[in-house]
């Protein structure tokens, strides 16, 4: 159960309360570069946003680097259909520094 403890919107210690209510308030789906050790994943029955960041971050709440790096996925459910190819950035910091760049910036 400790993968779903509520930890807010774990960005760490470089992102204050502030810059989290701007995030929550205004949705922000930066662009993600595609990089060469991204990850590639056929979608099975069952397969989630939040459980696939789970297994390639070890944090539910990174689903939305999965979601912005895919952009033609459904914007209202976590769900995925199967046999849907999706791409999972290899390197989840740089789509936290994207994000807070572009929290900076308003």
């Amino acid at each position: 159960m400790s993968k779903y403890s509520n930890t807010l919107f774990s960005l760490g210690n470089s992102l204050d309360v502030e810059m989290k209510r701007r995030y929550y308030t205004s949705v922000i789906d930066p662009e993600i570069p595609k990089q060469n050790d991204d990850i590639y994943v056929i979608c099975t029955i069952g397969e989630r946003l939040d459980l696939l960041a789970w297994k390639y971050y070890q944090n539910v709440e990174y689903w939305w680097i999965i979601a912005a790096a895919n952009p033609e996925l459904r914007k209202d459910s976590l769900n995925l259909e199967p046999g849907v190819q999706i791409r999972v950035p290899a390197n989840f910091q740089n789509a936290l520094l994207l994000l807070q760049e572009q929290l900076n910036s308003r």
